[in-house]
């Protein structure tokens, strides 16, 4: 829930928008009932995608996110078909103003399995379960964070190199973006930043 409240205020959601949706999400608030379920889908050029949804209206959140695959290439797929390729991390995001060998002092006895130089930051890989201890360790260690997640990572990537591909994915994303329902979208694809500015222009 911490991570959910911490993405929240980072997107600028106010304080009673995040308690609407907790108490949607708890099934407090009054009027519809919701239920939280994962879809599993394909993309164009075998892209596989995990889409978390909150609804009040199974059938209607399914007939939507099924069309809208079908309007850019891709296809439902079954349960487990996706699923076995993600599992859940913590990511937390560190500047280029720290040296990897600080970041490993501190991290690495306090759950890191990965660094990885992300150009402009670092990028620290850990259980899950252990992101806000190892995000405290950090600024303890006088390392600021930019950012700490918990996420769905996915253990092996699908390369994308054609541009109709590239531009089907990201008018899935975007409209999937557009759905009040769904709440986070997961997704496998590897593309360059040139193949990704074109597609999206």
């Amino acid at each position: 829930l911490r991570t959910v409240v911490s993405k929240a205020k980072a997107a600028h959601m106010t304080n009673d928008a995040i308690d609407r949706a907790i108490k949607r999400g708890l099934g407090e608030q009054s009027g519809a009932s919701y239920e939280s379920i994962t879809y599993e889908a394909y993309a164009p050029g075998g892209v596989a995608m995990l889409i978390d949804v909150l609804t009040d209206n199974r059938n209607r959140t399914a007939s939507d996110v099924r069309s809208l695959f079908s309007k850019w290439g891709g296809a439902m797929a079954e349960p487990g078909s996706v699923g076995w390729q993600f599992s859940r991390k913590g990511i937390i995001q560190v500047g280029k103003e720290v040296s990897e060998d600080d970041i490993m002092v501190v991290a690495l006895d306090h759950g890191a399995e990965d660094i990885v130089d992300e150009g402009d930051s670092w990028r620290v890989t850990c259980e899950s379960a252990s992101v806000f201890d190892l995000k405290s360790a950090l600024e303890a260690g006088g390392i600021a964070v930019q950012s700490a997640t918990s996420t769905m990572v996915s253990s092996m990537s699908v390369p994308v190199t054609d541009a109709a591909v590239a531009k089907s994915i990201l008018r899935i994303m975007d409209d999937l973006e557009e759905n009040d329902d769904i709440q986070d979208v997961y997704s496998n694809f590897d593309m360059s930043d040139d193949l990704l500015s074109e597609a999206a222009s």
